[in-house]
């Protein structure tokens, strides 16, 4: 299992980092990336300590851990900008709080993370076919969220990434302990937005490609 999409303190996570990659660890994870909600107030701040850590601590556990940021609520004509600000800062993975329908994310958000380049588009909400087309083109994935409330479209995300041949990962956008799921929730709720025991394996494939190319 690889998770590129958790947080910690240092945004509205439970956990200090310390913590949170350790229970990943014994949960059986094989990566985690700490992304942090992110806007320019703080920014430099949440991933200069999480960077810290990985640097420091990360590799005396036995999974990959990466420093990143959920840039969260930007608006979207910043969003270009804000995603060469954190990839300068250092942040191995940038994904995207993208237009969930739970929140009152801004129209266009989805569009410019992926015109930006962003690694992951988080629970992307009613993404477009036009949307999801670039995105292929720009090499975003697409993530499949076990969150509550997030994964209300992760059907309409499974079915639209299929159709344009989008690669798509699975992410547990961790805040506490309990949303470490173990790996038969994960298949359940994959194989329940729609994907083959295949597509799912293959979401796994897509997520490892990332963490190698982004640890390098």
């Amino acid at each position: 299992m690889i998770d590129l999409h958790t947080h910690s303190v240092f945004s509205d996570g439970e956990l200090i980092p310390a913590e949170l990659v350790r229970r990943a660890e014994v949960a059986g994870y094989k990566a985690i990336c700490i992304t942090d909600h992110a806007d320019e107030s703080n920014m430099y701040h949440s991933l200069d300590n999480v960077l810290r850590f990985v640097k420091k601590h990360g590799h005396f556990y036995d999974i990959n851990v990466l420093a990143g940021v959920e840039l969260t609520h930007i608006p979207p004509a910043l969003i270009s900008e804000m995603v060469g600000k954190a990839r300068e800062a250092g942040a191995q993975v940038v994904v995207m709080h993208g237009e969930t329908p739970v929140e009152p994310v801004a129209p266009g958000t989805n569009l410019a993370a992926i015109e930006a380049g962003v690694d992951v588009l988080a629970h992307p909400g009613m993404i477009t076919d036009e949307e999801v087309a670039l995105a292929v083109e720009k090499k975003v994935a697409l993530e499949i969220t076990t969150r509550g409330g997030h994964s209300y479209t992760n059907g309409h995300v499974v079915a639209l990434a299929r159709k344009h041949g989008a690669k798509l990962v699975v992410n547990n956008d961790a805040h506490a302990p309990r949303d470490l799921i173990g790996q038969d929730l994960r298949k359940t709720i994959a194989l329940g937005a729609g994907l083959t025991l295949e597509e799912y394996r293959q979401t796994e494939a897509n997520a490892w490609e990332i963490v190698q190319r982004c640890m390098k």
